[in-house]
């Protein structure tokens, strides 16, 4: 694979909640960016703490690296971006996910979760501190 190909495709660490300087710095752009796609596109709304930091999850992540894409490297304006993500959003699930929910299941409890679920608890705990 390229060194460009390895970039336009950075591997997500497995966190439940990103701060705006770790996705920022994940994308490859400035957080005035990020800011300013929340603004224009509507299906990307983080969660905000009690301070009012911005707390973006793993799906806000997946969205930004597609609109990303969409607008750097496809070239399109903020509207047609839009527009794209609006169809691909109308698109029938079950071409959008080849997963049934039986595998979805088996993948969940594959290994025990508490690990997982204390490591994401403990996350949680230091966000808010």
């Amino acid at each position: 694979m390229t060194e460009v190909a390895l970039q336009q495709t950075p591997e997500i660490p497995d966190k439940l909640y990103f701060k705006i300087g770790e996705v920022s710095e994940l994308l490859g752009v400035e957080p005035y960016v990020l800011r300013y796609w929340e603004g224009e596109f509507p299906v990307l709304s983080p969660k905000k703490s009690g301070t009012g930091h911005r707390l973006y999850r793993r799906k806000d992540v997946e969205l930004l690296l597609r609109i990303k894409h969409l607008l750097y490297e496809k070239r399109f304006t903020i509207e047609g971006a839009r527009q794209s993500l609006h169809t691909e959003a109308k698109a029938p699930k079950a071409v959008k996910s080849a997963r049934t929910p039986k595998r979805v299941q088996a993948e969940l409890f594959a290994e025990d979760p508490l690990p997982d679920i204390r490591r994401e608890l403990k996350e949680i705990l230091e966000l808010l501190m």
